[in-house]
């Protein structure tokens, strides 16, 4: 398996020191204006602090060498921090809605709305750049972490627009009832935003197979290997992290010797990993006269040429067809 050691923390700690600027600056506009949607907006902040500290923590734990207790590596902590981030949104939505109905039967007067919106448009760009910066990084370097905070601040972004939107109409208006209900909107934004992170979460954790788009390019790699001898079958492939691994069959003519089977899987797992680095790649050689090499295609894997495999199927019993030399 190819490695490209790269020290995501240093993003973790960007995250962390926009949370804390963007937290003091949305936090003096709800002190300046008293707006409860600005208060809102200020909570999911503090989510990103959080949730930021605890990426921090599940990069450097997966970011650590596979030893005798853990043989695998530890990448499956970044699933855990995307996890613990959805938690968190849902208590901060919780609170949100909680003081936004209290505020919807007691409205008040806002105040200072002008420099309230000044400040909560300069964090509208700080968490803009830092998510799409961030969002880049998880994508290039494949990190469930990354890319949930990434994605989490610019949906920070999208909220605090329709804050702003929401506060601009009570200034225009005079109807303070808009502000708690801007407020409750966010807080229903929230908890979507939430659920989203824990499902993809949780799908890492049950092993859930590589992208659509990435199975289709090791299945053309494989392609690439295909012949009238040499076949494939049982792809299998899931993401741990940062970490992808790949497991097939490979039938090859029995007549080839250890050594022959051998270079010739380790020149197919060279060029799978050249396309997906940080790619663990296990390929298992059987010979392809023998019908035993067949047994063992069960339903639900990647299929490698539309319904059946490489593998040439009798149309009469439905079975493969054993290459005869």
């Amino acid at each position: 398996m190819t490695t490209e050691k790269v020290n995501l923390t240093k993003f973790a700690w960007l995250s962390i020191a926009a949370a804390i600027v963007t937290i003091a600056m949305k936090v003096g506009a709800y002190l300046l204006t008293g707006s409860v949607s600005l208060l809102s907006d200020a909570m999911e902040s503090v989510v990103n602090l959080v949730a930021a500290i605890v990426a921090l923590y599940a990069l450097k734990l997966a970011a650590k060498p596979a030893d005798s207790h853990y043989t695998y590596g530890r990448s499956k902590a970044e699933y855990f921090s995307a996890a613990i981030e959805g938690s968190m949104i849902f208590g901060a939505a919780a609170l949100i809605l909680f003081v936004s109905v209290q505020r919807l039967f007691s409205p008040i007067p806002l105040e200072n709305l002008g420099i309230g919106l000044i400040v909560s448009s300069f964090t509208t760009v700080i968490n803009g750049l830092v998510g799409i910066y961030l969002l880049r990084s998880g994508q290039k370097y494949s990190s469930p972490t990354l890319v949930a905070d990434g994605k989490h601040l610019l949906t920070d972004v999208v909220t605090t627009v329709g804050v702003i939107l929401g506060v601009c109409l009570v200034k225009m208006t005079n109807l303070e009832i808009l502000d708690p209900i801007v407020a409750i909107l966010v807080g229903f934004n929230i908890i979507w935003i939430g659920t989203g992170l824990i499902r993809n979460s949780l799908a890492g954790l049950l092993d859930v197979t590589l992208p659509k788009e990435e199975n289709k390019e090791i299945v053309a790699i494989l392609k690439s290997f295909r012949s009238e001898t040499i076949s494939f079958h049982g792809l299998q492939t899931r993401q741990a992290g940062r970490l992808r691994f790949v497991r097939v069959d490979v039938q090859v003519p029995g007549v080839w010797t250890v050594r022959e089977g051998h270079n010739f899987a380790h020149q197919v797992e060279a060029k799978i990993e050249e396309k997906f680095p940080q790619t663990a790649v296990t390929i298992h050689v059987e010979p392809i006269e023998d019908p035993a090499s067949y047994d063992d295609i069960p339903e639900g894997f990647v299929p490698l040429d539309g319904d059946d495999g490489f593998v040439p199927i009798d149309l009469e019993t439905g079975k493969p067809v054993p290459f005869q030399q």
